[in-house]
C-alpha cells in the first residue's frame, strides 16, 4: 500500500509542477483527500509557523518595493555593474548573490538580468557567462539569506536540535561562496567572444538586434522614502541575526497552564515575525509604502504562490509521512546512515520536482531528523536543496534566455544540454562538499 500512496505524492507533485504557480499546492490537496479519505492515512499537520515567517517576510518585503526600497537596491547594483563592464562575468554572480542574500528573495534578479545581459553585450562579452551563473548565484544567495522562505523553514525543522541562524549561516556562507567561485571558473571562458561568434554577428548585420538602455529610474522625489525603507529592512534582518545569534536577547514571558505559571522564552520564529511586521508598518507609516501598492507588488504575489504552494506540498508530505513513519524510518535509516550522500541526492531530485527551496526542506527534512541524523549533517546537506536547475523550466532560467539578445544563453535541443548545466553542477558538487567539510569540522 505504501507504495501506491507514494505514486500518489509523487504524481501529484509532478503535475503540480507542469501547472506552476500555485499549482503545486492545490494539487497537494487532491493529494491529500486520496490519503485522507480514501487511504485513511492521518492528515498529518500543516506548518504553521513555516507559514507564518514567510508571510511577514513577505509583507515587509512588498512594503519596502511599494516604497521603492527594493528599485534603489537594484539601482546600486546597477551602477557597480557598468563601472568595470570586463569583469562583469565574475562582478555579476557575487552582485546578484549579495542582493539575494540580503533581500530573501529571488525576484530581484528579474531586475538585475537585463543589465547584465546588456552590459556583456557593449562590453563584447558572451551574456551567457555572467547571466547563466547570476541565476545560480541567485539560488545560493537564498540558502545564505537569514530571512528567506528556506532558511526560516530550515530552522524550524531543525528546531529540536535547538540551532540557531549562525550555526546555519556559518556553514553554507562560506560554502556557498566557494562554490560560486568554482561555478564562475567553468564558465568564465565558455564559448566564443562576441566578436568571434557568427551567430551573433549574422543577427547583427541583419539588424536584428538592437541596441538599449536599461536603467532603474526612481523619481527625485521618492528616492528619500526608497532609501530609508530600504534602511529599515536592512535594521530588521540585522536584529533578527543578532537575536538569533544570542537568544538571551528574546524576552520571556510568563503562561499560567494548569495551575502552575510556566515562564517561556520568545521563539525566534515569533520574534521573526514580530519584527518583520514591525518593518513593515514603519514603512507604510513613515515612507509612504502605500498597502494598496504592496499587496499588487510582485512580491507580495510571488509570496503568497509560496505559501499555497508549501501549505498544499509539506501538508500532503506531513500526512504520507505520519501514516508510514515507522516503515519509512526502519526501511531508509540504515542506508541514510551508511551513506549520508543518499539524502543529497533525495534533496537535489525533490527541488527538482518542487521547484522551491523551502518547499523542499519542509517535506524532506523533518523525515531525516526522524531518522536522528546529527545536526552537522543536516545543515551540510542544505546546498542540495537548489537543484531546479536541471531541467530548464524555472522562471529565473527562462528569464535569463529571454533577455539574452545575443542569443549566446540557450536552452538546448536535448533540454538538459543548456547555457545553466555546467555552472549549476559546479556549484551544487562545491559547496556541498564545503558544506560537509566545513560543518564536521565546526561540529
Amino acid at each position: 500500500m505504501i507504495w501506491i500512496e507514494l505514486i500518489v505524492v509523487f504524481a501529484c507533485i509532478v503535475m503540480g509542477a507542469r501547472l506552476g504557480g500555485i499549482g503545486l499546492g492545490t494539487m497537494g490537496g487532491i493529494g491529500l483527500v486520496i490519503l485522507v479519505f480514501i487511504f485513511g492515512l492521518p492528515p498529518g499537520s500543516p506548518p504553521g509557523i513555516v507559514l507564518g515567517m514567510i508571510v511577514a517576510v513577505i509583507t515587509a518585503l512588498a512594503s519596502m518595493q511599494a516604497a521603492g526600497g527594493l528599485d534603489f537596491l537594484v539601482s546600486l547594483a546597477n551602477k557597480l555593474m557598468r563601472k568595470k563592464p570586463q569583469y562583469i562575468t565574475f562582478v555579476a554572480p557575487f552582485i546578484t548573490y549579495v542582493l539575494i542574500a540580503a533581500s530573501g528573495t529571488q525576484h530581484v534578479i528579474y531586475a538585475l538580468l537585463p543589465v547584465i545581459s546588456e552590459v556583456s553585450a557593449k562590453a563584447g562579452i558572451r551574456p551567457e557567462r555572467p547571466l547563466s551563473i547570476s541565476v545560480i548565484a541567485s539560488m545560493y544567495g537564498l540558502i545564505s539569506s537569514p530571512i528567506s522562505a528556506a532558511t526560516v523553514a530550515m530552522l524550524a525543522a531543525l528546531a529540536s536540535f535547538n540551532v540557531n541562524l549562525i550555526q546555519i549561516l556559518i556553514v553554507i556562507i562560506p560554502a556557498s561562496i566557494l562554490g560560486l567561485i568554482a561555478g564562475t571558473l567553468s564558465v568564465a571562458w565558455r564559448g566564443k567572444d562576441l566578436k568571434d561568434d557568427p551567430s551573433y554577428l549574422e543577427k547583427l548585420a541583419s539588424g536584428k538586434i538592437e541596441t538599449s538602455e536599461t536603467a532603474v529610474e526612481i523619481p527625485k522625489d521618492k528616492v528619500r522614502f526608497a532609501r530609508n525603507s530600504l534602511s529599515v529592512f536592512a535594521v530588521a534582518i540585522i536584529a533578527i541575526v543578532v537575536i538569533g545569534v544570542f537568544p538571551e536577547l528574546r524576552p520571556d514571558y510568563e503562561l499560567i497552564k494548569g495551575k502552575e505559571i510556566v515562564t517561556e522564552q520568545l521563539e525566534m520564529g515569533d520574534a521573526i515575525m514580530i519584527i518583520m511586521l514591525a518593518a513593515a508598518g514603519i514603512m507604510m507609516l513613515f515612507f509612504k509604502a502605500k498597502p494598496a501598492d504592496a499587496v499588487k507588488g510582485s512580491i507580495m504575489n510571488g509570496g503568497i504562490v509560496a505559501v499555497i504552494s508549501i501549505l498544499g506540498v509539506s501538508w500532503m508530505g506531513s500526512s504520507f509521512f505520519e501514516g508510514n513513519r515507522t516503515v519509512i524510518v526502519s526501511g531508509i535509516s540504515g542506508v541514510i546512515e551508511q551513506a549520508p550522500w543518499v539524502l543529497v541526492i533525495g534533496l537535489f531530485v525533490l527541488s527538482m520536482l518542487l521547484f522551491s527551496q523551502a518547499a523542499t526542506v519542509v517535506t524532506l527534512m523533518p523525515v531525516a531528523v526522524a531518522l536522528n541524523m546529527p545536526l552537522w549533517m543536516l545543515i551540510a546537506v542544505y546546498p542540495a536543496v537548489n537543484g531546479f536547475f536541471f531541467l530548464p523550466t524555472y522562471g529565473t532560467l527562462l528569464a535569463a534566455v529571454s533577455f539574452d539578445r545575443t542569443g549566446s544563453t540557450k536552452i538546448g535541443k536535448y533540454l538538459v544540454n543548456h547555457s545553466f548545466m555546467l555552472p549549476g553542477l559546479v556549484c551544487l558538487v562545491t559547496s556541498t562538499f564545503f558544506a560537509f567539510l566545513i560543518s564536521y569540522l565546526l561540529q
